[in-house]
């Protein structure tokens, strides 16, 4: 039998599906499951973008241009100037996703051995975009007890070798919900510019911060136009996961064109998903506010319920909507999996995704999950007590 590329089979297990199969095994049990495991949210995505989709009447599904169309872009500009980014339309990329974007940029940047410095806990693709483009992944841990701040600098400038690319944050974070300060992002900007490297920072949960808190973007730090790349996506903001439209962003136009040569190998974006995504831009602002005040109900519902449950510690989210939480237990993967084989009640379970894929040893957080508050507060306080109630159950066998 011929056998696979090495990259093919090195690549790591996504933590957020690697357990599919067991869910799959038992919803065909009957049992209801709440899954806490996945950024999917519940939350309506905009009337305008549904719209667009029922009156979409072309006769023929075209090909667009590679780097998206002109008009959304131009109307992206708005959205950004709205958030005091200023930028044009040809310093965007449409994108099947960040997950393309990042690719892309990772494409673009590196060479097959070179290394990319992140902030741990990450978003567990991280790694795996990183391993697909041949890139060693740097992990400079964060701590449960400092809410996951940012690492000393010192820490991070000690990991900078002639093989770093490019230093890598996500903002507001995922796993973490932990927000980059200004400050934060200025000394990472600063070491971006002594090492002549790129800062990369993906920005998908932009709107969504909370306690007073601000979001400062990678694009308006002064001085570093050059070396900064930002990631985003309509995905999140508006609730079209399924849609699959992120953007590339930079005012540096070697990275940008380069971007352009692997968009035109993929032909364009999904058609009609940026037609929808150009309606949900024109969606009254209103939408989105309503839209935090949502999340930031489901936040305090999540953080009270894990509370409740002896033995479990929360580190508070300030953003994005995830947290993370520390359980009594030593091994959350078999955790996670026997809450889908063998414990159910009245009829229901719950998937969660163990922490330790958000580490780049896969060994560091094996004693904590992420846990996703995107269903409404009445499901999440559900899903935690069964969580709870499992974890009781577990801990005794």
């Amino acid at each position: 039998m011929p056998k696979i590329s090495r990259k093919g089979a090195n690549l790591p297990s996504s933590p957020i599906r690697k357990l599919a199969h067991q869910a799959s095994q038992a919803e065909a049990r009957g049992t209801q499951i709440y899954y806490l495991n996945i950024g999917q949210p519940d939350y309506p995505s905009p009337k305008r973008a549904l719209k667009a989709i029922q009156d979409f009447d072309n006769d023929v599904i075209e090909y667009g241009p590679s780097e998206g169309s002109q008009s959304f872009r131009e109307k992206l500009t708005q959205y950004y100037r709205q958030h005091s980014i200023d930028i044009s339309a040809d310093d965007i990329l449409v994108t099947t996703g960040a997950s393309e974007a990042i690719i892309m940029a990772l494409d673009c940047i590196t060479n097959e051995g070179d290394e990319l410095i992140i902030p741990e806990p990450f978003y567990a693709n991280y790694g795996t975009f990183a391993a697909a483009c041949g890139v060693t992944v740097v992990g400079i841990p964060s701590a449960f007890e400092t809410q996951f701040s940012l690492p000393p600098v010192e820490k991070i400038e000690a990991a900078i070798t002639k093989r770093t690319r490019a230093l890598f944050v996500c903002n507001p974070n995922n796993p973490s919900g932990y927000v980059y300060s200004k400050f934060e992002l200025k000394a990472l900007a600063k070491l971006a510019i002594k090492y002549d490297i790129f800062f990369i920072v993906d920005e998908v949960y932009r709107e969504f911060v909370y306690d007073g808190n601000t979001h400062d973007s990678v694009m308006n730090l002064d001085g570093i136009e050059d070396h900064a790349i930002l990631i985003d996506s309509m995905s999140k903001r508006y609730s079209m996961c399924g849609a699959r439209i992120g953007f590339l962003i930079s005012k540096n136009q070697e990275v940008i064109q380069a971007a352009l040569k692997f968009a035109q190998s993929r032909l364009c974006p999904p058609t009609i998903a940026m037609h929808a995504c150009e309606a949900a831009l024109d969606e009254p602002e209103q939408y989105l506010i309503d839209a935090l005040a949502e999340y930031e109900v489901r936040r305090e519902t999540t953080i009270t319920c894990l509370r409740n449950i002896h033995g479990v510690e929360v580190a508070e989210p300030k953003g994005a909507f995830y947290c993370l939480a520390r359980l009594p237990v030593n091994d959350t993967d078999d955790f996670a999996k026997w809450m889908l084989e063998s414990f159910e009640h009245h009829g229901e379970t719950v998937m969660i995704a163990p922490a330790n894929g958000f580490f780049s040893d896969n060994t560091t957080g094996k004693d904590m999950i992420r846990i996703a508050f995107v269903l409404n507060s009445k499901k999440l306080e559900r899903a935690i007590e069964l969580l709870g109630l499992g974890l009781a159950e577990y801990v005794k066998k």
